[in-house]
């Protein structure tokens, strides 16, 4: 629990009752609370709060969670921000964009409120595991990266990457099955000072494909956002 009381979770929801509800389940736990009913207030919230993860309600007033979602990712400050969707539709169409602009996680109502703060404490657990950091080893299917020795390979033959291959590489690798911005890998991999465009990102994504031919269908692009790489080679 020690570690929950360092934690805010932002709660956007315009139920006052589910609101009200998740919140208690919550704050038993040891969490800090900040709450939003729309998805204005959301983002206000968000910049307020730096919340360390958001329950983002699906149908919102004033603008939805899809296009809090997508603003939220398409800023660096808020990029990587963990965001679980709380769905009441029946379709899936949404919940599948709602994944695809860079959700983590999705719970549909009716939910229990125990399953709900479970799949907030896996997530949260999930984006603290950082052994790759300690060792600088990345295992992607047939691909290895040793960022210590600054060396990727393909099964046993050595692939060579420029740097800025290589960093884009690294950072794809760091955050499997988050939706990166092209603005996020600009930032991360050629730096604040950067002024070329966006399509950088593109060549040099098209020029990882070729060089690493198992990342071709394992890193996709999303949309009009930027690129994300699949949790695992094979997954669909």
């Amino acid at each position: 629990m020690g570690a929950s009381l360092q934690k805010t979770i932002l709660i956007v929801e315009d139920e006052q009752d589910i609101l009200q509800l998740i919140k208690l389940y919550l704050e038993k736990e040891g969490f800090r609370t900040a709450t939003a009913m729309n998805g204005v207030e959301a983002l206000k919230k968000v910049k307020e709060d730096k919340p360390a993860l958001i329950v983002l309600d699906l149908m919102l007033p004033e603008l939805d969670g899809l296009e809090v979602c997508k603003r939220l990712r398409s800023v660096p400050e808020t990029a990587l921000l963990p965001i679980i969707m709380l769905t009441a539709k029946a379709e899936e169409s949404d919940t599948v964009i709602g994944l695809e602009l860079g959700a983590d996680d999705y719970v549909a109502k009716p939910f229990s409120p125990k399953a709900l703060v479970a799949r907030i404490k896996a997530l949260l657990r999930r984006l603290e595991r950082t052994p790759v950091e300690k060792t600088g080893l990345y295992h992607y299917g047939p691909v290895t990266m040793d960022t210590t020795r600054h060396e990727v390979r393909l099964g046993n033959d050595e692939v060579p990457l420029t740097a800025k291959e290589f960093g884009l590489l690294e950072h794809l690798l760091r955050y499997p099955g988050r939706v990166l911005t092209r603005d996020i890998l600009l930032n991360a991999v050629w730096g604040y000072d950067y002024y070329g465009t966006t399509r950088t990102v593109d060549v040099h994504v098209r020029r990882l494909k070729q060089k690493l031919p198992p990342l071709d269908a394992a890193i996709v692009s999303v949309k009009s956002l930027g690129y994300k790489l699949k949790h695992t080679v094979d997954e669909t």
